[in-house]
């Protein structure tokens, strides 16, 4: 089905208003999302993108509709998997958790901006070199095992162009509120907010590298890309907040992304094979290969990812990773007497320490004693209750 200039004017100017209003309505004024905000809101934006894929269902028919939930399943999944890093980097900057919003509503603009210039760049590059389609199975298979291979340690916010801001502007280490810049001594210097900006801008670029070859093997309808990549990342902040010490628990999502992307990296090489032009393959004709069907693609990417959630959620392995890490970052974050200036804020933290840490001790030892750096851990915890000691006292 072909897309009109209407149809796609109008998708553009709904997304653009959805961004406006998350805006407005929800980031202008900083605070810390409540868990029935965030789930209120995930809910809806679900409900949106499932809408419009009934609508396109309806108008363009089985193929098309499937193609689009494939599309959007996959790269919803893949917005989940890069929440990690994000997190990560907040955790690097100790970015404010009432700031945290304004932060993720801008990875997600980026994020759009820079997936849609590599959805055209992409399916000019297909247009024109069919051989596009092996290059992008290699990137897959490539990407699958590096997540299998995946340092979860690595620290994300320490790249090349942080520290080359930081040699060539003045900055500081001090936020002041939600501003990018502001005055030291009357000099203008850059905050840690405009930094983690530019880090959380910069994976985007490394997320759009591997997300945007995935839809492409799923379907090549560049409306499809454009609105399944759109839509997976709307309600991407709320998810954060609602996800927000749930993500840990997910040990196994790399494994399962791995083997979807290599899934859809075999799919597309396939689909190279069947369109071959090039001379030194099968002397420029087309190999006689299966291909696997839109429908097929659909249901492994969704069995996949079924397996992969139930199997980190009911792992006792995976539980007991999830609350040391929860435990050791509200032990950090209450220590870190930069991380906000909200009292409340750090007594909600104490309190999840107390709770996590009371879950941990009601686990079977050989789980929680298998989790790497469990004597440091413990240092930190016993630093934290100290602290709160302390700070009862004064």
């Amino acid at each position: 089905m072909g897309v009109s200039p209407l149809i796609w004017g109008i998708t553009i100017v709904v997304i653009l208003a959805l961004l406006a209003f998350d805006y407005f309505f929800h980031i202008r004024k900083a605070h810390v999302p409540s868990l029935r905000e965030a789930a209120i809101w995930s809910s809806i934006y679900v409900g949106l993108a499932l809408i419009f894929g009934i609508v396109v269902f309806i108008f363009g028919g089985v193929d098309m509709g499937a193609e689009y939930f494939a599309g959007y399943i996959t790269e919803k999944a893949l917005s989940v998997d890069n929440l990690f890093v994000f997190l990560i980097i907040m955790a690097s900057f100790k970015v404010p958790r009432e700031d945290q919003q304004k932060v993720l509503l801008f990875g997600i603009v980026f994020s759009l901006i820079a997936r849609t210039a590599f959805i055209f760049v992409g399916a000019a590059l297909i247009n024109q070199f069919a051989w596009v389609f092996y290059i992008f199975g290699l990137i897959l298979l490539l990407t699958a095992g590096n997540l299998l291979k995946k340092d979860d340690e690595s620290d994300e916010a320490n790249n090349f162009i942080i520290r080359l801001a930081k040699k060539l502007f003045h900055t500081t280490d001090e936020y002041d509120g939600d501003k990018l810049f502001t005055k030291i001594d009357g000099k203008k210097v850059l905050t840690p907010m405009l930094l983690v900006m530019v880090a959380i801008g910069g994976t985007d670029i490394l997320f759009a590298l591997d997300s945007i070859p995935a839809i492409f093997g799923l379907t090549q309808n560049v409306f499809i890309v454009f609105t399944a990549t759109a839509f997976s990342l709307m309600g991407l902040r709320q998810l954060y907040f609602l996800l927000d010490g749930l993500l840990d628990r997910l040990i196994y999502l790399s494994y399962g992304l791995a083997a979807i992307l290599a899934f859809i990296g075999v799919k597309l090489i396939l689909h190279a094979l069947h369109e071959n032009n090039l001379p030194f393959i099968n002397g420029g004709e087309h190999v006689s290969v299966i291909e696997i069907t839109t429908g097929l693609s659909l249901s492994v990417i969704i069995g996949v990812l079924v397996v992969t959630v139930l199997a980190s959620l009911f792992s006792k392995a995976g539980k007991a990773q999830t609350a040391v890490n929860n435990v050791r970052r509200h032990a950090n974050n209450y220590t870190d007497l930069s991380y906000t200036a909200d009292q409340a804020e750090r007594e909600r933290i104490y309190t999840e320490l107390l709770e996590e840490e009371a879950y941990v001790k009601s686990m079977d030892k050989k789980y929680r004693d298998k989790v790497k750096d469990i004597d440091k851990i413990r240092d930190e915890i016993t630093e934290a209750h100290r602290q709160h000691d302390e700070y009862l006292k004064s």
